[in-house]
């Protein structure tokens, strides 16, 4: 899970620690995800409610691809499932369709109520995401929609799952 972005939209609050429905969006997203069999979170050591293993990018600050290739560096599972600490409403079984629905692609995501494809709400091939990292070198404040441009990607149908919280305003949807 992304979990270190700078929260700018929000005046610098800490995104993952907003609470809806009395409960953080990163216990939200991590509820979402608790049938993985490892969780790493790439950003600040915050409280959640169960057990994950903590990393930040390197360097810190630099960007989500950053934070993609430093979330690789744990794990050995083929299947990865990516997602941003910003999707409230992301279920388990969201979860769970994006791994099953991977097929022979290298990555299947969720696209949110408008349409958008939501890169960091997808389940990956762990080959092809590294691959797709490496072939950008330093991942510093790097695209991610022109670094994963390179995988053979499919889509859910529009969701709310794949709906991200970027201003306050989203958050009252």
């Amino acid at each position: 899970m992304l979990a270190g972005g700078g929260s700018t939209r929000f005046g610098g609050v800490d995104k993952a620690m907003l609470v809806l429905d009395g409960v953080s969006l990163l216990d939200r997203v991590l509820s979402a995800t608790a049938g993985a069999t490892e969780t790493v979170v790439v950003g600040a050591v915050r409280t959640a409610y169960r057990e994950v293993k903590w990393t930040l990018e390197e360097p810190p600050a630099g960007g989500p691809v950053a934070g993609l290739a430093a979330g690789l560096a744990y794990g050995t599972a083929p299947v990865v499932v990516v997602v941003s600490c910003d999707l409230p409403w992301i279920t388990a079984k969201d979860v769970d369709g994006l791994v099953t629905s991977l097929g022979d692609h290298d990555g299947y995501g969720l696209r949110d109520t408008s349409g958008q494809e939501q890169q960091l709400a997808a389940a990956y091939r762990r080959t092809a995401l590294a691959d797709a990292i490496a072939q950008v070198g330093d991942p510093r404040d790097k695209s991610v929609r022109r670094t994963l441009a390179v995988l053979d990607l499919a889509w859910t149908a529009p969701t709310r799952a794949g709906d991200d919280v970027d201003t306050w305003a989203d958050l009252d949807d």
